[in-house]
């Protein structure tokens, strides 16, 4: 099939998050398998990257200019929306109008761009909030392809005021199914409009039909409940895994997991932390937002530096205050907590790799990967019970060596202690460790499991 994926993010070219990654990962595997894949994203302001040659798409008398740039082995085939002055901004996101005026333009070049490019879609695959009105859009045209929309967090809608479709001019009032009001939102628009949904985790898919979950949207989601469904995202083990990682000093395996020591006191090293002795590591590589429950652990630190001997790798950015406080702990113990603040891919390979333990303290999590790279690297997964962390680690049992990690049940100070306290016990039973190591790295959650039932769904819609 041929398959466009119109998104915000792809990896290594534009990332923030998660998302980026999803979406070169499954395109990726789609292309393996034999589809013709092509992804649609914003020409933000550091792209095309230095080297990488871009040509013009033209053709079909387009109202839209793109860049084409060539798939290489680390993404697929992309194609970059060049802006309007009403959609310039610097970043991926804006935080203003202009991310509406940035994503209502790739919604309408989403319908443009196969004939620009001399090449139609069978599906128009979408990703969240910024690509939603696509779906809308697509009434428009009398054989237009079949549109699935995939909800990687329904905590971000895309709420804005009325009056930026009007000044945009690429969408209409009367096109919205709610157009009574002041504001319009970009993902419930799409979820009414797309002819099938799905998001990133069996649970979650069940969460969001719920009013602690659904985000508003929850009446909506369970309505459209036969047309939603959950597919956990993958990962690309090419890129995150202690055999190929290219950020590691060092490479390591499930049959020979020696040098991850060497990468931990490196690691402790380069921040700071007091190399001797063989304190555990626990790290952190996280947006700094509620969702994520980064301040859960910020509260639960006084308790565990007093209590326990452990170290803490932390990596986020976000929310400045509470960036603040972290920065305030590691100042107070710089000899065993270390934060930085950004965003750094490298450094965030080698928290991964080099930690024991790594912790998820998420409220709710849609699928989460940080435990899925953690798990490939033999670092224990400490995650709260929601969404795809509960999906894809098991509650360790020294007894019978069942188990991946350490669940917790509530996104409180309480949990996120009894969390680490019970991998932080299992650290000291070298057996007990060994087995839960062993078992991390033995897991699959390659995309290579996850794309065939993407290609299910997109067969489905086909012939539909």
């Amino acid at each position: 099939m041929r398959i466009l994926m119109v998104a915000a993010e792809l990896a290594p070219l534009a990332k923030t998050g998660g998302l980026a990654d999803a979406v070169a990962g499954l395109s990726r595997a789609l292309a393996r398998r034999g589809h013709d894949v092509r992804v649609l994203l914003p020409r933000y302001d550091h792209l095309p990257p230095p080297g990488v040659e871009a040509a013009p798409l033209a053709g079909g008398g387009s109202p839209f200019r793109y860049l084409e740039l060539p798939p290489d082995a680390a993404r697929p085939r992309a194609w970059l929306l060049e802006p309007d002055e009403a959609s310039r901004g610097n970043g991926i996101y804006t935080g203003d109008d202009r991310d509406a005026a940035r994503f209502l333009r790739l919604c309408a070049a989403a319908l443009d761009v196969g004939a620009a490019a001399g090449w139609q879609p069978d599906i128009l695959h979408c990703h969240d909030w910024h690509a939603a009105l696509v779906p809308v859009l697509r009434r428009r045209a009398a054989h237009a392809p079949r549109c699935l929309l995939t909800l990687h967090n329904v905590g971000y809608q895309g709420i804005f005021g009325v009056e930026v479709l009007e000044r945009s001019g690429l969408v209409h009032r009367d096109e919205l199914a709610e157009a009574h009001g002041d504001t319009v939102n970009f993902l419930r628009e799409g979820i009414r409009a797309a002819d099938a949904l799905s998001t990133v985790s069996p649970t979650y898919a069940s969460e969001i039909r719920t009013s602690a979950y659904g985000m508003g949207l929850e009446d909506l989601l369970a309505a459209r409940g036969e047309d939603l469904v959950g597919i956990l995202n993958g990962v690309d083990y090419d890129t995150w895994s202690p055999e190929r990682d290219p950020y590691l000093p060092e490479r390591y395996s499930a049959a020979d997991p020696r040098p991850k020591r060497r990468i931990k006191d490196s690691l402790r090293a380069e921040l700071g932390l007091d190399t001797e002795g063989d304190a555990p590591l626990v790290g952190a590589v996280t947006r700094l937002v509620e969702q994520k429950g980064m301040d859960l652990l910020v509260a639960a630190l006084p308790e565990l530096l007093a209590s326990t001997r452990a170290q803490f790798a932390l990596l986020g950015n976000g929310d400045p205050a509470l960036a603040a406080r972290l920065a305030e702990v590691a100042r107070a113990h710089p000899a065993r907590v270390a934060f930085a603040q950004g965003y750094d891919e490298a450094l965030g390979h080698r928290i991964l790799a080099g930690a024991d333990i790594v912790v998820v303290p998420s409220r709710y999590e849609p699928c989460g990967l940080t435990q899925l790279y953690a798990l490939r690297y033999g670092t224990v997964p400490v995650v709260r019970m929601t969404g795809g962390l509960a999906d894809t680690v098991q509650h360790f049992d020294p007894a019978t060596g069942t188990g991946t990690g350490a669940v917790f049940r509530d996104a409180d100070v309480g949990g996120v202690l009894w969390g680490l306290r019970q991998a932080l016990g299992w650290y000291e039973d070298r057996t007990a460790w060994a087995r839960l190591m062993a078992n991390g790295m033995a897991c699959d959650y390659s995309w290579d499991h996850q794309a065939p039932l993407y290609e299910a769904l997109y067969g489905r819609l086909a012939a539909a």
